[in-house]
């Protein structure tokens, strides 16, 4: 549906079309697409076109009415009506004061590809768990972090306690943000927000599975000469030029199989033999790892190493 939208296709996406693509009758995918999003298909594709249209609102110089004709509005006027009866604010004043609405359809944050680059080969794979080590350039990291949740939706109850760091706050202000690096996927074709989860070895914090202190943190990677705006709740961080190790599982069904790929990648990192490599874990503060999660693509998990 996202790359519908973004590639000006959605005129012939239908539930009709899309129950064909997937093998499904109209009506059982109507069902299950209820009770996924909590709406209905129409609905549901109707408040990401309206999403997809507030980025470029906010972040482009687009005229109002070339947005609206591009997302399927037959007017300026039709356009801004429904955008103020989801969000509560017309396009205009939107793009003026760019203040993030409350966000009506789910966004998948890990929906994004990872552009590590300079892949030195397989060092170790299983059945299900691919090991391998990549350099990453150096680069900026717009994020919040805390320092006690335990598991993404323990990080998001906590920070939903903390004026204006809820997740549809925090999401809609990374929407705003341009040059996200993960806000591209193969072939230069979009997929995503570009927002991912990562940790960051900390002086203090919970103590991980394997014996330090991490914060967990949730922002967007940015070219190292980012200078664009930075909301007072987020830190930009720069990242240095780094290598890491990364611990990646395949597609899988996220209804049956989510605990199960956790389970197997967890039990790679823990024993995953370092001696036969030039690289140990670099435990030291201050360092990132980052944390992918799509299942139609990979769980992925990658962390920083040093060498020996």
């Amino acid at each position: 549906m996202d790359h519908a939208i973004r590639h000006r296709e959605s005129d012939n996406l239908t539930l009709t079309f899309l129950a064909r693509r997937l093998g499904y009758s109209e009506y059982h995918l109507s069902r299950r697409f209820k009770d996924m999003a909590g709406m209905s298909f129409r609905e549901f594709f109707r408040l990401r076109k309206l999403a997809f249209a507030m980025e470029e609102v906010a972040g482009s110089d687009k005229s109002i009415l070339d947005i609206a004709v591009n997302y399927g509005f037959s007017s300026h006027e039709a356009f801004t009506r429904a955008f103020r009866n989801t969000y509560g604010i017309t396009p205009s004043a939107f793009r003026r004061n760019p203040v993030p609405p409350a966000l009506r359809t789910i966004i998948k944050p890990f929906d994004c590809y990872f552009l590590g680059t300079g892949g030195h080969g397989m060092a170790n794979s299983t059945e299900h768990v691919k090991t391998y080590f990549v350099t990453i350039p150096a680069h900026s990291f717009l994020h919040i972090r805390n320092y006690e949740s335990i598991g993404y939706f323990d990080f998001w109850d906590k920070q939903s306690k903390i004026p204006g760091c809820d997740c549809d706050t925090i999401c809609n202000l990374l929407l705003t943000i341009p040059d996200r690096l993960d806000d591209k996927g193969e072939l230069g074709i979009d997929s995503g927000s570009g927002q991912i989860m990562a940790f960051l070895n900390a002086p203090t914090g919970r103590i991980c599975s394997w014996g330090i202190p991490l914060a967990e943190c949730y922002g967007v990677r940015l070219p190292t000469d980012y200078t664009g705006p930075v909301p007072e709740q987020m830190t930009l961080t720069h990242v240095p030029e780094g290598e890491y190790i990364v611990f990646e599982h395949g597609p899988f069904d996220f209804a049956t199989e989510n605990a199960l790929v956790e389970e197997r990648i967890e039990q790679a990192m823990a024993e995953f033999d370092y001696s036969a490599t030039p690289y140990q874990p670099d435990m030291t503060p201050g360092r990132f790892f980052y944390f992918y999660h799509d299942e139609h693509r990979y769980w992925k998990y990658i962390r920083p190493v040093t060498r020996k």
